[in-house]
């Protein structure tokens, strides 16, 4: 701001992130009249996640048009993503409902290949848990948090283990980050 104050978008994320699953939901429900309300929400959940908004941010130029004061080596990685939240919940109040659908729908036809988003599936913990159950098997995860080599920034480890096996591991900077790599792992020790 001009008087030097710090502006903090989390309200803004908040709201915007509310608004972008109700406008992505009834996208969706118009766009796939004749699917099931499994397929809506997943694709509402591929959609709306950090890593695509992140890549939507990227591919609309958001990086670029960011100022932070905020110290690189602290820079979430979901950074982009967040201020993409922001932006649409600033829309949102200043336009209302309406003109926000047009707006994200206008970012969806041009930025989002809705087919390949379709196709793609990266739920590796869904999809390894489905194999323990199909199987009769029983996968356990086993987490813990530790510091990065910097020590500053906390890491999470996850392990994946059957029968006291350990099928996979993964870490990440969220536990779901660190599940999905140990998940993903496990399914290609098993040739899933």
């Amino acid at each position: 701001m001009p008087d030097g104050e710090i502006i903090n978008n989390e309200r803004l994320e908040y709201l915007g992130d509310a608004i972008l699953d109700a406008i992505v939901a009834d996208f969706l429900f118009h766009q796939f009249p004749g699917e099931d309300e499994g397929f809506l929400t997943k694709m509402r959940s591929k959609m709306v996640k950090r890593k695509h908004l992140n890549l939507l941010a990227y591919r609309m130029g958001i990086n670029k048009l960011m100022v932070s004061h905020t110290n690189p080596s602290n820079v979430s990685k979901h950074m982009y993503g967040n201020a993409f939240e922001a932006l649409v919940g600033a829309v949102f109040i200043d336009k209302g409902y309406k003109h926000t659908y047009r707006f994200i729908d206008r970012i969806i036809h041009r930025y989002v290949d809705l087919e390949k988003l379709r196709m793609s599936d990266s739920d590796y913990k869904s999809k390894i848990i489905e194999w323990a159950q199909k199987n009769r098997q029983e996968v356990v995860f086993a987490n813990r948090e530790e510091l990065s080599v910097s020590g500053h920034i906390p890491q999470f480890v996850s392990t994946v283990l059957n029968n006291g096996k350990e099928l996979g591991h993964g870490s990440g900077l969220s536990k779901k980050e660190a599940e999905q790599k140990a998940s993903r792992m496990a399914l290609e020790t098993l040739g899933q």
